[in-house]
């Protein structure tokens, strides 16, 4: 289990993390949301000691992160490490063998990540003349050809083509279902509440909510969809604690506070005349993520 306990960071002035905590357990893709500069790359690079924490501890399997057990982690930098004038396969057996695999290991485990990222027409070029996609697929396996316990991965699907999308998709499930903990970031919402078993969304250097994707919709604000074919513009604003926050012709969309009764809302739609809609929508992680992200309190 990888445990990032109350970490804090300051660059000067700017404090970049403010006493975050998470752990990711064995057998878990857990997700780290956020917007630029919240924290997600410094969170990153100080679990896998790149950093240094002013405060708090980073720990893997209760034990701080040394030289011998960062050697169990597969990491993928936001800012990628390829040696540029390197040929694919032998950077990754040479990288292999760095994580401690013998040489016929080595060379198993580059011709397993050739193939599965489908690199073997470019397995002798330089990495310098590859795609900007090919070189995120060979940076990938580089982070997977040791066959890591853990995977911290800044911004995986980053500049990949929807094919490999699918295939590390499937790599991550299957890492995780082999037992390893799996910690990345993205700006692809959809893709984390597809692959993810909890997520945790880091505003301004501090967690606001953490948990799997169906504790945080449902936990947040309930939603009603409401379609009167009669009713008047503003039907609603008289019931206690909803809130309209759209209005489509006779559809009405509110948004009901924890107390508020939605019963009482069906029955001020129906006093308008027939109701042909009357539905609770769970809110989606991306409307989740806009409210943690832009109210100081977090999602609501």
């Amino acid at each position: 289990m990888l445990e990032i306990d109350r970490v804090s960071k300051a660059f000067g002035a700017k404090t970049a993390l403010d006493g975050v905590s998470f752990a990711v357990r064995p057998g878990e893709v857990f997700g780290l949301v956020g917007s630029s500069g919240a924290g997600k790359t410094t969170t990153m690079r100080i679990a896998l000691g790149v950093l240094a924490a002013d405060s708090g501890e980073v720990r893997l399997d209760g034990r701080p992160v040394t030289d011998e057990t960062r050697a169990q982690i597969g990491y993928l930098p936001e800012e990628r490490g390829l040696y540029p004038r390197m040929k694919v396969f032998d950077q990754l057996v040479y990288l292999a063998e760095l994580h401690g695999l013998s040489t016929n290991e080595a060379y198993g485990a580059a011709e397993l990540w050739v193939a599965r990222f489908g690199l073997g027409p470019w397995r002798t070029e330089a990495a310098q003349k590859l795609s900007l996609g090919n070189r995120q697929r060979v940076q990938l396996a580089a982070a997977l050809v040791h066959n890591p316990a853990v995977l911290v991965l800044d911004e995986p699907f980053s500049g990949l083509d929807p094919l490999v999308v699918d295939v590390l998709s499937k790599v991550l499930r299957e890492k995780a279902s082999a037992g390893a903990s799996v910690l990345f970031s993205s700006h692809q919402l959809d893709l984390v509440e597809r692959l993810c078993d909890r997520v945790g969304i880091i505003r301004d250097g501090r967690m606001v909510a953490v948990g799997t994707v169906d504790e945080l919709t449902r936990d947040a604000a309930r939603r009603l969809v409401v379609t009167a074919p009669g009713a008047r513009p503003g039907w609603a604003a008289t019931v206690p604690g909803a809130r309209v926050l759209e209005g489509h012709g006779a559809t009405t969309v509110l948004e009901l506070s924890p107390s508020a009764d939605d019963q009482a809302v069906l029955a001020a739609a129906l006093a308008t005349g027939p109701v042909t809609e009357f539905s609770h929508r769970r809110r989606t992680l991306s409307e989740l993520f806009h409210d943690a992200v832009a109210t100081p309190e977090g999602p609501r």
